[in-house]
């Protein structure tokens, strides 16, 4: 997608090195910072520690990770080196399905290599064809979701289409294009009037500091709002569309997204206002049945909660504290939204409602 006019990916390999570039999402939207990638460290930091973030881009880090891991297990203790790179990477965020699956993904395809130099070989073309389909399912599903919004437009005689989105589902969180801001942007290149409502996302505030900047630089018109405002607007007709993504999916249709996701899929259900929840296949969790039951949760300091960093007047950096210094918090990372609340899942094969048979009936490979 495009920084200042030039396309990016938000993560690649240097040409001709091992060296992983990523755009450290923590100084944005004040400074574009590119950072390397180097160790099985590195790369455990940079997820950990929100480097990096969205599950499209941490399947990916985690994928280039292997790799890297694979190339130095020769040295480094071979396989008990390399599955220990597994778990330190496993390890840093449980909610988010694509983690464990590019992980589970490069350890099978390394098993049928033999010799490390294979295996390394082998690993470093996984993380790229890893990334590359993180890309085009992206591209894919965008193409699909266009077609609900140019219907939403069409019914309107032509007027923009107002769109909610809450957290980032946009190509920072995935390798290119995102998730639910895939059909956006196909709807602006097709020249189709889109308005997005950017929920600020606390605690991190990845709607402000994130969605905001990137459809800035798409060019894409939106208002920022606070968290809570979304009711409000469908309350009065001020939303057509609400899409979101998806951090782990259930094989039948529950949905672990952002803290918050829950309660806009409350307001659209209550409203007659659309909710779609847009994904590429893996972030399916094909062995899970019950969202709420069996998504694992992501606790986090309550330090994210106290605290909020950004630019003063002076043009400085600086984090500042918000609440009382003894005042205990509690951050849970993700909230699940049940099945029953879901218009529809746009993915790379279609759009589909949110049962499993309808689900299966898309990937029959799950059945």
């Amino acid at each position: 997608m495009q920084v200042n006019g030039k396309s990016f990916r938000t993560i690649w390999l240097e040409s001709g090195s091992k060296v992983v570039k990523i755009i450290d999402q923590r100084r944005l939207p004040h400074e574009f910072v590119i950072e390397d990638l180097v160790t099985v460290d590195d790369f455990a930091r940079a997820i950990g520690e929100m480097h990096v973030r969205g599950a499209g881009l941490i399947g990916a880090t985690a994928g280039f990770g292997m790799a890297v891991a694979a190339f130095s297990a020769s040295q480094l203790g071979g396989q008990a080196y390399l599955d220990q790179a597994a778990k330190t990477l496993l390890a840093t965020r449980p909610t988010a399905k694509n983690l464990a699956w590019a992980i589970d993904r490069q350890q099978r395809a390394m098993a049928g290599e033999v010799g490390w130099e294979a295996k390394a070989v082998k690993a470093l073309a996984v993380a790229q064809e890893i990334a590359d389909e993180d890309a085009e399912f992206c591209r894919r599903l965008g193409e699909h979701g266009l077609s609900i919004i140019r219907q939403i437009s069409a019914a309107k005689g032509g007027g923009p289409v107002n769109i909610l989105t809450h957290c980032n589902a946009g190509w920072l969180a995935f390798v290119d294009y995102g998730s639910a801001t895939a059909p956006i942007y196909a709807a602006h290149r097709a020249g189709i009037p889109v308005h997005v409502w950017v929920d600020e996302t606390r605690p991190w505030l990845q709607g402000s500091r994130l969605t905001a900047w990137e459809l800035g630089e798409e060019g894409v018109p939106h208002t920022l709002i606070a968290d809570n405002t979304g009711g409000h607007l469908m309350q009065h007709g001020m939303v057509d569309l609400v899409i979101v993504g998806t951090d782990r999916t259930t094989r039948t249709g529950d949905v672990a997204n952002k803290i918050g996701t829950y309660l806009k899929a409350l307001a659209a259900h209550d409203n007659g206002v659309p909710f779609y929840v847009a994904l590429p296949s893996s972030t399916f969790d094909w062995q899970l049945r019950d969202g709420v039951r069996e998504i694992p949760i992501e606790e986090r300091s309550d330090r994210e909660l106290k605290f909020v960093r950004g630019r003063t007047a002076s043009g400085a950096m600086e984090t500042v504290l918000i609440a009382p210094s003894e005042t205990q918090g509690a951050n849970y990372g993700f909230d699940v939204t049940p099945a029953r609340l879901i218009t529809g899942l746009i993915t790379e094969r279609g759009i589909t409602p949110a049962r499993e048979a309808d689900i299966v009936a898309l990937y029959p490979e799950q059945r």
